[in-house]
């Protein structure tokens, strides 16, 4: 495996040994533990050649589709998740444990102080953070400062990892990270290294995306996954109201495997949402708009975001929902903030 880097006290990028990579960032076992377990090679590399990278991820899928893997038997799939069971803790635990567990929660610096303070110190690993609102709100600024800020060491409020980017409208611009990198004081070519980006132009296209990255992410210390955005292949692949069930179905299947890669390797997953009009909103209602998407995004995502236009370049950000955050808003953030004022907002 490659060395990545990591910032240094002055911010500019490092590299970090792997075994120290491993040391710090594996939260997982990995697939080839289960031939320790008796487990036949080929049929570990079948579970592979599926996308599937750990154990923590096997656990995650259910039995029937095990078995539509090419080459794998009821028979065995028995055999490989009893294996995985006894790798892995899989029942209860405690409300000591899990908060125990919950150390390991990376908060991820906006650049923004009030925003920070707003989100509770960033955006979380282990859940989905979506941020919705109409265009020039502000949301794809903030994924492009989150390429950067992701890669900050942990003391300086960063995720010290690499970042997967998944481009559904064509609005990432390698040079908007440059002069963000700057301003952290690191090196942009080394940020520009660590982000890897793909376009989807189909919502299969943009799953399959997802499927190829657990390889990626059970071998590099990955800390942060954006998808933007994640609503508008699906508005524009189906079509009406006759086809609207078979477009929530694969949503939902499409956040459930974003939400299993942020437990799987303890990443954090931002996604951009569009907005539609709400005929309902009723004529009291100062802004009349929702997320797309429906009930099924609104289950899928830990915390929701509104980002609205203020005045001038000012930009609102509201907590929509969130399981832990009391509600509020960070109304001292600009829609550049995030590229003028990042070193300022850092301790």
């Amino acid at each position: 495996m490659a060395p990545s880097r990591h910032a240094d006290e002055g911010g500019q990028l490092q590299l970090m040994e792997p075994d120290r990579v491993e040391d710090e960032e594996e939260c997982f076992e990995s697939i080839d533990k289960l031939i320790s377990q008796g487990i036949n090679a080929g049929d570990v590399k079948k579970l592979q050649d599926a996308g599937i990278y750990t154990c923590n991820g096997l656990m995650m899928h259910t039995k029937k589709s095990l078995t539509g893997i090419k080459g794998l038997s009821e028979a065995k799939v028995d055999k490989i998740c009893e294996a995985a069971e006894k790798l892995l803790s899989q029942g209860f635990m405690t409300g000591s444990d899990l908060l125990l567990k919950r150390k390991s929660v990376v908060r991820i610096t906006t650049g923004s102080q009030a925003l920070d303070e707003l989100l509770g110190g960033g955006i979380e690993t282990l859940c989905i953070t979506e941020a919705f609102g109409e265009f020039r709100s502000g949301k794809t600024q903030l994924a492009h400062t989150l390429c950067v800020s992701t890669q900050l060491p942990i003391h300086m409020h960063g995720g010290n990892g690499k970042v997967a980017y998944i481009d559904t409208e064509g609005t990432f611009r390698p040079e908007r990270i440059v002069p963000i990198a700057e301003r952290f004081g690191m090196d942009a070519n080394a940020v520009l290294d660590n982000i890897i980006y793909a376009r989807a132009y189909t919502y299969e296209h943009q799953y399959n995306l997802l499927l190829g990255l657990a390889a990626k992410m059970a071998e590099e210390p990955f800390r942060l996954l954006i998808v933007d955005s994640v609503i508008a292949l699906f508005r524009v692949d189906f079509s009406g109201r006759g086809e609207l069930a078979e477009r929530q179905q694969k949503l939902a299947q499409m956040l459930s495997r974003l939400t299993k890669i942020a437990e799987e390797f303890n990443v954090a997953v931002y996604i951009t949402n569009q907005v539609i009009a709400d005929p309902g909103g009723g004529m009291f209602i100062t802004d009349p708009k929702k997320p797309a998407g429906g009930h099924v995004l609104a289950h899928a995502a830990t915390i929701r975001l509104m980002l609205r236009k203020g005045k001038g370049e000012q930009r609102v950000c509201k907590i929509f929902d969130a399981p832990n955050l009391p509600e509020g808003e960070a109304i001292s953030f600009a829609l550049m903030i995030f590229m003028f004022t990042a070193l300022c907002s850092l301790p």
